[in-house]
């Protein structure tokens, strides 16, 4: 097999295919691929051989001698067995590093499961053992904020609906980037959506909570706009509602919209085609618009500017040079920004 990491679905595939590597670790700061695939790893075992077959072991109460113990049995009247062993990211490198011998001459009739939710694992003696006997290594790191629009758009799609581009902004708003609870609020927005719905800013505030007119979406729309009045506004709810709108979360948004329209002013061609295949967004779409619309506004050197000041604001928000209400830095970057 190759050493290369494969894709959550090369890793379903090769479970239905009934082949799978003797081990699999599964780790990564996203827990939310980690627990989709330790159920399907649990789902190897008919549930009328899970008390024989099927382990659970917790790094946290066991050693290492105990997890090769249990991979070296042999499965009870089936083809194999599975150990799962979780709470990895617990232990420290020499724990698993214990692993090693076994790890080069793993039970074929085993399929160990070394789980590592939500941090990285460390190990690289035992990280070279698992690919030199044909083991898979699968790290699913944090998502980046400009990644998270385009998973929205993909679990809604798996969902059968579509999203709003606003309604998207508002569940990044609400959500941030952890992938577990944007899936979980999509889901409720499917239990009473019918197909090919579409999620709309209205659907999103009455059933998950989230103001439709103060929100990121609006924040920035009202910058690139310049409409000063709207942007305090907005910021005076955020002050009001601080667990619901951090500033930190808001700068980030601000710092990605200015750097995409940094990108736009600098690509050659200018076309909605162009500028649409420079940006990764779709041609025509409300966000490419907002855009352009943008580019009017303000010339690059402006854009630059609001760059910087987000980069400033970030640090002082976080007390780097600054002991001030972050709200009351949100309206400096905002003067700022348009001024």
């Amino acid at each position: 097999m190759a050493t290369s990491q494969p894709t959550v679905s090369q890793i379903r595939e090769q479970l239905r295919s009934g082949a799978p590597a003797p081990i699999y670790v599964i780790h990564g700061e996203e827990a939310y691929y980690t627990d989709e695939l330790v159920k399907d790893f649990e789902a190897l075992v008919p549930d009328e051989e899970k008390d024989f077959n099927l382990y659970v072991l917790y790094a946290t109460q066991i050693q290492p001698d105990s997890i090769v113990d249990a991979c070296l049995r042999y499965p009870m009247m089936a083809e194999r067995q599975v150990v799962i062993v979780k709470e990895m990211q617990e232990r420290n490198a020499d724990y698993l590093n214990k692993l090693v011998e076994y790890a080069k001459r793993p039970n074929p009739q085993t399929v160990l499961v070394i789980v590592g939710r939500g941090e990285t694992l460390t190990g690289a003696a035992f990280m070279k053992a698992v690919a030199s006997s044909g083991g898979v290594v699968f790290n699913s790191p944090k998502l980046w904020e400009s990644q998270i629009g385009q998973k929205i758009e993909e679990i809604a799609a798996e969902s059968g609906l579509k999203v709003d581009p606003k309604a998207k902004s508002m569940l990044i708003d609400h959500c941030g980037t952890s992938l577990s609870k944007i899936v979980n609020e999509v889901k409720k927005l499917m239990l009473v959506l019918p197909k090919n719905a579409f999620i709309t800013p209205q659907v999103v505030e009455k059933l998950i909570g989230v103001s439709k007119d103060y929100n990121n979406f609006e924040l920035i729309d009202a910058l690139a706009n310049r409409d000063a009045a709207k942007c305090y506004t907005i910021v005076e709810y955020f002050r009001a509602n601080p667990k619901k709108n951090s500033s930190i979360a808001s700068c980030a948004q601000i710092f990605n919209f200015f750097a995409s329209v940094l990108i736009a002013q600098y690509t050659t061609d200018k076309s909605d085609d162009g500028l649409a295949k420079a940006l990764g967004v779709r041609p025509h779409s409300p966000q490419l618009s907002r855009i352009q619309r943008t580019m009017k506004m303000f010339n690059a050197r402006q854009v630059i500017n609001a760059i910087s000041a987000c980069r400033r604001h970030d640090a002082r928000s976080k007390g780097v040079g600054s002991r001030q209400d972050e709200y009351d830095l949100m309206r400096e970057l905002i003067f700022t920004i348009l001024n």
